[in-house]
């Protein structure tokens, strides 16, 4: 969330001279320092061609404020909709934002039973419901998943903040009646690895389970280490992704008083407007993003849909400020090099970036300045901004934007980025500004970065035998 959120105002340490940078063709290798050449490799580029080690996509699921079904989120993102609206899951009349991606009318019947539901915190409920509705959507559901060996299916959900609204319900009840008014689920339903834990424990997966929590970067952190885990032969299907519920008065206060968040007030459908010159902040929205990866061999023995192959990712970290980007780019151009170096990639193979852009001062620009320090040529290259449409949704925001990012590779068009009305001159790559497009994607990139400078990078293409 570097690029996203706290970049808008809290920079007071950072020199104005530092807070942008201009484009460069080059950028810098972190362990020598020297300039490299963008599109300069010492060997070209070699895709995995091991079945064992090659990872695809063979499921997706999610909760989002467009609702729970993949193909309908995405008509909703193609037709340049907006999810953005007053938030009334509590009285925020007192607050200076009062508007967010709040998702309404959830339901987990058929996926948690009732007794359980009524005492998860959304954020475990978002992810128990995206993780078995990927499962269906890959040949999975209950019947079919008894017949895959779970010693080695894993699971690594991820969130940014965890069980929120659980916590934030703890601390109230101490202050007000006393440590004896703690509810004994405080803490199992607060830690950010019990959704991962709670999933495995309801379909019996025995492989690799935990959370990483990389803030806003969390969701690619979990795809990259979920397919790591495949190639180095631990795993033969792993569900990876994100999932976060924070708008609650603690959530929206807190980032009230970070200064991130956008106040228009009163055109909250119109608030988030990545690489707009008059863009005020970012949008919260919620929800998860999940998906199940699978090693090429597993999912052709058991004939699996297989949608998309993951060709590789990386992650890097800034090293810089607890909330700013660098203002040279080197920690996400180097992680966007990184991901094409680990997936076989050349520079000039990608022709579509789904950004991590969030309608931030600093943070699209730096975002776009390091873009252009890998991708020396940008005519061919579409981007466009999710969060447009959904909000910033933290952890999960990567995991819904994969899933906007594959839809685009197997449905051949691009969503729009709305709200693009006065464009900053600095931009130019086409942002799909307004209107959906055509447009066969090559090799998609999946940008994601996070507070404290954690940088992560996942690349998806069409899969081909």
């Amino acid at each position: 969330m570097h690029l996203s959120a706290m970049s808008t105002t809290m920079h007071l340490h950072t020199p104005p001279h530092l807070r942008l940078s201009p484009p460069h063709p080059h950028f810098l290798n972190p362990t020598t320092l020297k300039p490299i050449s963008a599109t300069s490799t010492s060997t070209p580029p070699t895709r995995q061609k091991d079945p064992k080690k090659r990872v695809v996509i063979t499921g997706m699921g999610l909760v989002s404020v467009f609702g729970n079904d993949v193909d309908l989120y995405y008509n909703k993102l193609l037709n340049g909709e907006s999810g953005i609206s007053d938030i009334d899951c509590f009285d925020a009349s007192k607050f200076p934002t009062r508007f967010g991606g709040q998702i309404r009318g959830f339901s987990a019947e058929g996926y948690i039973d009732g007794k359980n539901d009524r005492r998860l915190d959304n954020c475990l409920r978002y992810c128990i419901v995206a993780g078995k509705k990927a499962l269906e959507d890959a040949h999975l559901g209950k019947d079919n998943v008894e017949k895959i060996d779970k010693e080695r299916a894993g699971i690594l959900v991820g969130s940014g903040m965890g069980g929120l609204s659980v916590f934030s319900d703890g601390v109230q009840a101490l202050m007000e009646k006393g440590h004896r008014k703690i509810n004994p689920f405080f803490i199992p339903y607060a830690i950010t690895n019990m959704g991962s834990a709670l999933l495995a424990i309801d379909l019996g997966f025995m492989g690799p389970n935990y959370s990483i929590s990389t803030a806003c970067a969390t969701s690619n952190y979990c795809f990259y280490a979920a397919a790591n885990h495949i190639r180095r032969g631990e795993a033969d299907l792993m569900i990876a992704g994100g999932s976060e519920a924070p708008i609650i008065p603690i959530g929206l206060g807190g980032f009230v008083a970070c200064r991130a968040l956008s106040q228009r007030n009163d055109d909250p459908q119109r608030a988030s407007r990545p690489w707009d010159k008059d863009r005020d902040g970012f949008v919260m929205g919620e929800g998860a993003g999940v998906l199940v990866m699978e090693s090429l061999e597993h999912a052709m023995k058991r004939g699996a849909p297989i949608i998309a192959e993951y060709l590789g990712g990386a992650m890097t970290c800034d090293a810089h400020h607890m909330t700013d980007p660098r203002a040279d780019g080197l920690g996400v151009s180097s992680c966007i090099h990184e991901c094409l170096k680990d997936g076989g990639i050349s520079p000039e193979e990608v022709n579509y970036i789904n950004a991590h852009a969030t309608s931030t001062i600093v943070g699209d620009l730096a975002e776009v300045n390091a873009i252009n320090k890998v991708f020396n040529n940008s005519s061919g290259i579409k981007m466009n901004a999710t969060k447009s449409m959904i909000g910033h949704c933290l952890g999960a925001a990567g995991g819904l934007e994969a899933i906007a990012t594959i839809k685009a590779i197997t449905t051949g068009w691009l969503h729009p980025t709305i709200n693009q009305f006065n464009p900053e001159p600095l931009v130019d790559f086409d942002t799909v500004a307004n209107v959906k497009k055509e447009h066969e994607v090559n090799v998609g990139i999946s940008n994601s970065f996070g507070f404290g400078g954690h940088n992560s990078v996942v690349a998806f293409s069409a899969f081909t035998p």
